[in-house]
């Protein structure tokens, strides 16, 4: 699902200020290399001895000489500790399901060693290293698809991260799985051994969920603005109107998304002979267009304006500290809440209900494209011989259907809530969930958007001998390098997947963009 357009960085600090979005990006899906900030390591090293003195104090102090959720009020001897840390992270490793994806594995893995560098969760400098390291050797503990409630962190998914750590488990090295400790092994990593305090701190994070949301956001911010490009081109070889998206009534309604997404329309559809073929109110005598070509800013600026509020949450979560207890500035160590995911689940879902809608819309623009009825002209389902070919019927079959998925994906994981550890952990946010189901939902969005493209494509090119508008003619040649013109029915399937690869790798909307007036 990745897209191809993202800053790649050679590598990234870790440890001095906050990490930035396109540097988890670089770093889960572009091999960057990962190096930990000196004053970092220091941080970390001066907590570190104010936990163990903490752990020969004989008073109880939770997750360092206690155990863990239901057991918080159990003490345990200083020699079973290194037995419970060990057994917490192998019982805590209890995925299931398909493995993930290996960009989310690296994202959640870089996170969770952000937060370890912050020097508030009390873990020795060699665990930082040793997770730094894994990234650097392409080591990637494979995590499984169920496990996680998004509370008191994602604890199985960042339990199979750990194990790995120990040099347990089973991780993937170039694609192929192999067990952890010999992957270590050729990559000269000692296993760790972990000590006090440290099993919790690798697994009560969030990082799981807000991996999933950075990248996330990446690819909407490539996929909305190609939603914009694709309505163009339904609009202008549709003979819409783009004075509907007039700058003086979009600042009658001043909503930021859509006064940006009619600035892109305006600027899409600047210079179109199409355009200029209709507006002699004499030739066209339509008094307004339907909802989905006519509202098409409103939507996309919507699902624009979820996003940056998206966005202003996971940065806030950048700057986080995720543990549980923490190590205070000052060396208390407090136990907290701030495990629980539902600031994160929150826009994940968010995120959802916009994608179904934004897919939506663009699904009714393809459909009026292919019925005689509506379309203004064009061909019954754009078919080279209609009654024996069948064009489009069958892409718009296939953008219905995934429509359909998108609007039960946009459910709300969030709004659910089960309750586990024998009532300790009573409330829980199912973040991970609401990022699994997103990630899906974005993948058939680019391909509800990648049907359009072809259905603008083949339309534009029917208005022929009338020229489209030099930015939607960049993109109909593009999609011309991987898909011929219209003609007899063929198979449409590799059209369909070819322009989706131009949709998810940024070239749709970077045809436009460098053509736009």
């Amino acid at each position: 699902m990745s897209t191809h357009t993202e800053t790649v960085l050679d590598a990234v600090v870790v440890g001095r200020v906050p990490l930035r979005p396109e540097e988890v990006v670089s770093v889960a899906r572009s091999g960057a290399r990962v190096e930990i900030a000196a004053e970092a390591l220091v941080q970390i090293a001066a907590t570190r001895a104010l936990v163990e003195g903490l752990a020969d104090d004989p008073e109880p102090h939770y997750g360092i000489s206690t155990g863990f959720g239901a057991l918080a009020t159990t003490f345990i001897a200083p020699e079973r500790r290194l037995q419970l840390q060990a057994s917490l992270i192998r019982s805590h490793a209890a995925g299931t399901g398909a493995p993930v994806e290996r960009e989310v594995v690296r994202a959640l893995q870089l996170l969770r060693l952000q937060t370890l560098a912050t020097g508030r969760t009390g873990v020795r400098p060699i665990v930082v290293q040793t997770y730094a390291a894994m990234l650097n050797a392409g080591i990637t503990p494979i995590v499984r698809e169920y496990g996680s409630l998004g509370c008191s962190g994602d604890l199985a998914p960042l339990s199979s991260v750990a194990l790995a750590a120990m040099g347990e488990g089973e991780v993937e090295v170039d694609g192929v799985p192999r067990p952890a400790g010999g992957a270590l092994a050729a990559a000269s990593i000692a296993p760790l051994v972990l000590r006090e305090k440290e099993g919790l701190a690798l697994i009560n994070g969030t990082d799981g969920m807000l991996g999933m949301l950075l990248l996330a956001l990446h690819d909407l911010s490539v996929l909305l603005e190609t939603a914009d490009v694709a309505a163009a081109m339904s609009i202008e070889s549709q003979l819409g109107t783009d004075a509907v998206f007039a700058a003086d009534l979009m600042a009658l309604r001043p909503q930021t998304g859509q006064t940006a997404s009619a600035a892109n329309l305006r600027a899409f559809l600047a210079d179109s002979a199409i355009m200029r073929s209709h507006r002699d109110p004499a030739v066209c005598t339509r008094v307004q267009d339907a909802y989905s070509l006519r509202c098409s800013p409103q939507v996309h600026g919507a699902a624009r304006d979820t996003l940056d509020h998206a966005r202003t949450v996971a940065f806030r979560e950048l700057s986080a500290a995720v543990d549980n207890p923490v190590i205070t500035t000052d060396g208390r160590v407090e136990s907290n809440g701030n495990f629980h995911g539902a600031p994160i689940a929150y826009v994940l879902d968010f995120l959802a209900i916009a994608v179904a809608d934004t897919a939506s819309v663009s699904e009714r623009r393809t459909d009026r494209a292919l019925d005689p009825a509506r379309s203004n002209g064009l061909p019954p389902f754009l078919a080279h011989e209609v009654g024996v070919d069948s064009g489009l019927m069958i892409a718009q079959y296939a953008a219905a259907g995934i429509v359909s998925e998108l609007k039960r994906l946009a459910v709300p994981a969030s709004v659910d809530s089960i309750p586990s550890s024998a009532m300790q952990e009573d409330h829980v946010s199912m973040g991970w969930a609401a990022a699994r189901k997103l990630r899906r939902a974005i993948d058939g969005l680019a391909r509800v958007l990648a049907i359009e493209v072809l259905t603008g494509a083949r339309a534009l090119d029917l208005r022929a001998p009338l020229q489209p508008a030099p930015a939607t003619s960049a993109v109909r040649d593009l999609v011309r390098t991987a898909v011929s013109g219209p003609g007899p029915d063929h198979h449409l399937s590799p059209d369909i997947e070819a322009v989706t690869d131009l949709v998810l790798s940024g070239a749709v909307a970077a045809a436009a963009e460098g053509a736009r007036a």
